[in-house]
């Protein structure tokens, strides 16, 4: 998940501070919900086992799923330094359909929590109010919140984003010491630290199982370790882990010291708010606001990233995506953004609670968590790692998280309908837009360039026919020098003979590795026939109509070309040569017959490609020299009779 800030992969003080704002936001307020969760679950049968149970259940899966998974394990699988379940797919040898199905689903869940993270955590830290004044309207002031947070995402977050470290450093040294303060008072609590609490809970506690779906909100936003791994480094990860870590356990752990030690009374607003001193409420409640903000802030940003990547990785059709500050890491993108305020505002308006969302927010992770499961074993098997460790991580994880899975589903009526809404529509669009143009590449045909070469100069040559453009441009796929789409030959000699003094050919290379920036050119015919090949690595913006000028500037000032006009006129007064775009629109003809489920994808892609902009605006390209032509998709397919000639 990108953000704005320096190059911290460097442990340092500085990093590490930085590193509690960008990556642990989310994680850091789940003390805020997740012992609410649990004992609102286990209201009707509230004694010590589901307290220990519980804690002891906390403490063994923040150890196992974030400790072990994922800042062990997981953040040694870096794409160049980069993280998250789109940069893992990237590195993936043999990208298969089922690899990229199970991206999808893990990259549409986690957008998914880019909607319910906002929701649950500014709510729950406004409900805390309650405990100052019962009556007090959260809906509306989250609400509020909700909405000028998202308004300022247009304007870049520079001015806010370098008080997000040390303002978390504060939540986490403030809920640590809260936490202690209760466990010196009530120090038997932490005998929860043994498994055999967590055991009993399983298997003696009425419903214990089914309550796992909220021990695991005590792990949500786990995914955020691995997502940012590009930004804040391993090292700075690991080492701030060690604090958070250690907070956050004392916030669980003071928890269920004040529940033990106001057992009787059974009712509870929040623990987490209750066992704070009277006067200090006010400022807590503060606190976890900002708290809050920061962690909706980081999953908000985090959602912009995984979109960008996704358009990258040709999981997402074309958006308009910005950069609202100097930073080429920071972007913005304006429909990903209003989407997320309609639907966080519609889930708070909804559920009005942050209880009723617990069941919502807990199954969207676990389903990412799982589909990082899958593709980190197979990763795992590409690296030549012994097959029987990793079968038994594999194995080990999957029953873990398969067990999570299965208890947030049994509240799937409950509020994981919301999650699996959410992650259907974002789904749907990865699916459509990325088989979609599987099929229609498996129809692009090929042309050997070297049977046209002598037509390229007698056309560029031939005064009979007008001269479309001094320099004709055409974006290409073709990846040998050799050769290029047929479309491309069939626009230039066939569709309608385009003369131009030279033809220049834009490959464009979006590459594994995220930051790599450079091109190549190749003279096929020197001065008549160009071909520029770009490549770019998949966190790059395509700004293809700037690299191009760029490329350019480079070639006149070399001497290799000379941008001069072919009207005489003109290039008396020194005027350089036109230039004219082409793109080509392949249109599936109807004269075609394929399968229902191809004809189904097909017809889903075309309903998605309302939601793409177009290459013009993709590759920033100057709309004034720009056209777009369509060509037909040619498909062979054998005729079983022919029509015949009346006599």
């Amino acid at each position: 998940m990108a953000r704005h800030l320096p190059d911290i992969k460097k442990l340092s003080l500085a990093g590490l501070i930085i590193t509690l704002g960008i990556v642990f936001g989310d994680l850091g307020t789940s003390p805020l919900y997740t012992m609410r969760a649990i004992i609102s679950g286990g209201s009707k049968n509230f004694n010590e086992l589901l307290i220990y149970g519980s804690i002891s259940c906390i403490f063994w899966t923040l150890t196992l799923s974030t400790t072990i998974k994922y800042i062990l394990i997981t953040l040694r699988a870096d794409n160049n330094g980069e993280g998250g379940i789109f940069a893992l797919f990237a590195l993936i040898r043999q990208k298969s359909s089922w690899a990229a199905v199970l991206t999808m689903i893990g990259g549409a869940a986690l957008l998914a929590d880019g909607v319910l993270t906002p929701s649950i955590t500014v709510t729950s830290s406004i409900e805390g109010l309650k405990l100052f004044r019962p009556d007090i309207p959260v809906v509306p002031i989250v609400l509020i919140i909700l909405a000028i947070l998202f308004f300022i995402q247009q304007f870049g977050t520079n001015f806010v984003g370098s008080s997000f470290g040390p303002i978390m450093f504060v939540w986490f040294s403030t809920i640590g010491v809260l936490g202690f303060l209760q466990v010196i008072q009530h120090p038997g609590i932490l005998a929860a630290i043994s498994p055999v609490y967590a055991y009993r809970f399983l298997t003696a506690y009425p419903g214990g199982f089914i309550l796992l779906g909220a021990v695991f909100l005590c792990v949500t936003g786990s995914e955020a370790l691995y997502a940012d791994l590009g930004h804040c480094g391993r090292t700075n990860i690991r080492v701030s882990w060690i604090f958070v870590k250690l907070t956050l356990l004392l916030s669980y752990f003071g928890q269920g010291a004040w529940l033990m030690m106001h057992i009787e009374s059974g009712a509870y607003v929040n623990p987490f708010f209750e066992m704070m001193p009277r006067w200090f409420l006010i400022p807590g409640v503060v606190l976890a606001t900002a708290a809050a903000i920061i962690a909706s802030q980081a999953i908000i940003s985090g959602s912009f990233t995984l979109i960008s990547e996704a358009v990258s990785l040709n999981f997402w059709p074309k958006l308009r995506i910005l950069h609202p500050t100097y930073v080429r890491a920071q972007v913005y993108i304006p429909t990903v953004n209003w989407f997320l305020w309609f639907a966080t505002s519609m889930v708070v308006i909804i559920f009005s609670e942050s209880s009723n969302m617990n069941a919502a927010y807990g199954l969207a992770i676990t389903i990412t968590e799982i589909m990082t499961t899958f593709l980190l074993s197979f990763y795992l098997f590409q690296k030549g790692l012994n097959h029987r460790l990793v079968l038994a991580l594999f194995m080990t994880y999957l029953t873990i998280e398969g067990g999570f899975l299965v208890a947030n589903l049994h509240k799937f009526t409950s509020g994981g309908w919301m999650t699996f809404f959410l992650a259907s529509a974002y789904f749907l669009v990865m699916f459509a837009w990325y088989f979609g143009r599987k099929i229609k590449n498996r129809y692009i045909t090929f042309a050997d360039l070297n049977k046209y070469l002598d037509l390229f100069k007698d056309l560029s040559k031939d005064e009979s026919v007008p001269r479309f453009a001094t320099n004709l441009v055409y974006i290409i796929r073709a990846n040998k020098y050799d050769q290029v789409e047929s479309k491309v030959i069939y626009s230039i000699f066939h569709k309608q003979p385009k003369r131009a003094d030279t033809y220049w050919f834009l490959h464009i290379d979006r590459v594994n590795e995220p930051n790599t920036f450079k091109y190549h050119v190749t003279q096929i015919i020197p001065g008549v026939l160009i071909r520029i090949d770009f490549r770019i690595g998949f966190k790059v913006d395509p700004k293809i109509n700037l690299y191009f000028h760029e490329v350019i500037e480079d070639l006149q000032n070399s001497g290799e070309i000379m941008l001069r006009s072919s009207y005489e006129s003109l290039r008396k007064h020194d005027i350089g040569g036109d230039f004219k775009f082409i793109l080509i629109d392949r249109i599936m003809s109807r004269d075609f017959t394929l399968s229902h489920w191809e004809n189904f994808i097909l017809s889903l892609n075309s309903l998605v490609r309302k939601l793409s902009i177009t290459d013009i605006r993709t590759l920033n390209l100057d709309t004034t020299n720009t056209i777009i032509e369509q060509v037909p998709i040619s498909v062979d397919q054998p005729l079983s009779y022919r029509i015949k000639r009346m006599q």
